[in-house]
């Protein structure tokens, strides 16, 4: 357990990772502070517990969050917004959260993601950036404002990279349809391509590596992983697993790419989808030798467990729709 005097703000943490990244702390009996838009969903998602404070705002205003980071060790920066904000939205909110933590020199984490290298097979900690998407030039340029600010020693940052997210609470329109359709045996859709190998993290696994990497005293000021996950042999065998833990009969759908770049004339949501296609229609992978290098005994969740926890959660939201 991370010293007593650790204190963590997390951002995001109604979303995916950010979710799992504060379940992860509160179980293990740390402070951590919730800055959120929306209260109401956050009680809900998350309940009662000791350790835990909600303050309601957005991470938009820099007054307010240095405000809420005055006293936090490390911010989770788990914000992330629908594609077509990303341009406005994501580096003022990004410079938002290295000014917050230039106060205390606080330990930023970061989930990276693979937008960064384009078509590629193997994405190591060495790999050199080369984005060929308007998505990926963001995000590229968000990990540069990241690695100046700690290394002209404003505050320190983990980046760990990581593949698709999946688990409870993620409900991004790539996966809680899969676990949706499993549940009520309906057809459990995919983008482009269901035949092929394809990397997911589960969340939870992916919130305890952050963990583990917060009890770590720090070499440099800007720290780079991958987290790799697991690679299933393809997600229409994965979906097909999904559905027999469900006790249903799997259903699978297919929207190909024509689809999104038709329906990008008329929406913005699907034209960046449409963008984005070489990701479901190729296996690109992550390389984490280094991180389980520096985390020898980082634990994965074993696949039939992690469904399961997933379908159980699903079972409750879509109860409470």
């Amino acid at each position: 357990m991370a010293q007593k005097s650790t204190r963590f703000l997390v951002l995001g943490g109604t979303g995916s990772i950010g979710y799992a990244f504060a379940q992860t702390l509160l179980r293990n009996q740390e402070h951590v502070t919730l800055l959120v838009r929306n209260r109401q969903k956050a009680q809900k998602l998350f309940g009662h517990w000791p350790t835990l404070e909600l303050v309601s705002g957005d991470a938009q205003d820099e007054e307010l969050l240095k405000s809420v980071a005055a006293e936090a060790t490390h911010i989770f920066h788990g914000i992330n917004y629908p594609y077509e904000k990303w341009k406005h939205y994501m580096e003022h909110v990004t410079r938002n959260v290295i000014e917050a933590a230039a106060i205390n020199k606080a330990t930023i984490f970061f989930p990276g993601n693979i937008y960064n290298f384009g078509l590629i097979d193997v994405i190591t900690e060495n790999t050199p950036a080369n984005p060929t998407t308007e998505k990926g030039k963001i995000r590229v340029q968000l990990e540069l404002l990241l690695q100046q600010a700690a290394t002209q020693g404003r505050c320190r940052v983990i980046n760990l990279r990581l593949p698709d997210f999946w688990g409870p609470n993620v409900l991004n329109e790539g996966i809680a349809p899969v676990f949706r359709g499993a549940l009520t045996g309906k057809p459990m859709p995919w983008l482009y391509r269901n035949d092929i190998p394809h990397q997911l993290v589960y969340t939870p696994d992916a919130a305890n590596a952050f963990y583990e990497l917060s009890k770590l005293p720090l070499q440099q000021p800007y720290t780079e992983y991958n987290y790799a996950g697991e690679v299933v042999p393809s997600i229409k065998q994965w979906q097909a697993q999904i559905a027999a833990a469900a006790g249903t009969e799997p259903r699978y759908k297919v929207y190909p790419g024509w689809l999104f770049r038709l329906m990008g004339l008329v929406a913005p949501g699907m034209r960046e989808i449409s963008e984005m296609g070489y990701l479901w229609q190729n296996t690109i992978l992550l390389d984490d030798s280094k991180l389980h290098q520096t985390l020898p005994n980082l634990h994965r969740t074993p696949m039939p467990q992690a469904i399961e926890e997933t379908l159980e959660w699903f079972r409750q939201y879509l109860k409470d729709e």
